[in-house]
């Protein structure tokens, strides 16, 4: 229930949008996304998953993976701000644009927030006694599921989302921040598998088994966030002059999410 109907709120959006504006329509791509994004987080935290994920180190890492990493990538791609920015009124697209814009959305969704959020959080929790404590009761499951969501869904959102991002950094700076999570998961699940410096008590060869998955199934989320992100880069001609007055100058641009972040939001709706 809980991904059942974020999923039927935007198909809900969808076809509003539609229905206000049918030249313009949405695109199918990001739909089948964010449904997607919806499957695998249900998928995640259904029986028999989460059954394996609760008594098996090897499930909890699986399920970390499609709730942290896949599911948010798959959400965040199918631009549900900017779907809403379209259908909501102008003044509480305003509302919504100055909420993106103000000084705790700014802090957070600054790259080294998320990655801290993102990637720092796991050595905090695999590297103390965290993990034992949180995974001892019910209720630390689903406080760990949520926190892998809303990070995953920052960092995915903040590197490469195509919704506006207040003081979104270029496309070179967002794939060094994409580069730093890259080796700190590398960094980690080698720790993991070695045994140095982590605090799971799990068997060795489920905390082996989760550090594998870490190793390769983050590196996969990865590169589709890295092609994500890349997709979206094209040069854009500059109307002005070049330097020596003759012909047109180029100039990078981060495809539409750069465009709707530097510009007032409402733009992107």
């Amino acid at each position: 229930m809980i991904a059942v109907l974020p999923a039927v709120g935007y198909l809900l959006l969808v076809c509003r949008t539609r229905r206000r504006s049918p030249e313009r329509g949405w695109s199918a791509w990001r739909t089948a996304s964010f449904v997607a994004g919806c499957g695998l987080l249900a998928f995640a935290l259904v029986p028999p998953f989460a059954m394996w994920a609760h008594h098996d180190f090897r499930g909890h890492m699986a399920q970390h993976l499609l709730i942290g990493m896949y599911a948010p990538i798959a959400l965040v791609l199918g631009a549900p701000v900017t779907l809403l920015l379209r259908t909501l009124p102008a003044a509480r697209a305003r509302r919504l644009t100055a909420v993106l814009h103000s000084r705790p959305v700014r802090g957070v969704a600054h790259p080294v927030t998320a990655l801290l959020l993102n990637t720092g959080s796991l050595a905090v929790l695999y590297c103390t006694p965290v993990y034992g404590a949180v995974t001892a009761h019910p209720a630390g499951h689903w406080l760990l599921h949520v926190h892998f969501l809303a990070s995953g869904w920052l960092f995915a959102w903040v590197v490469a989302g195509p919704d506006p991002a207040p003081a979104r950094p270029g496309v070179p700076a967002r794939l060094v921040v994409l580069g730093a999570a890259i080796a700190g998961h590398a960094v980690l699940s080698q720790l993991m598998y070695g045994g140095f410096l982590i605090d799971i008590p799990a068997p060795v060869a489920e905390v082996r088994g989760g550090a594998e998955l870490m190793y390769y199934g983050g590196d996969f989320a990865e590169l589709l966030l890295a092609a994500a992100l890349v997709a979206d880069w094209r040069p854009v001609r500059d109307p002005r002059p070049g330097p020596e007055g003759s012909g047109a100058a180029f100039r990078p641009r981060a495809g539409a999410a750069g465009r709707g972040a530097r510009g007032t939001g409402t733009r992107a709706a």
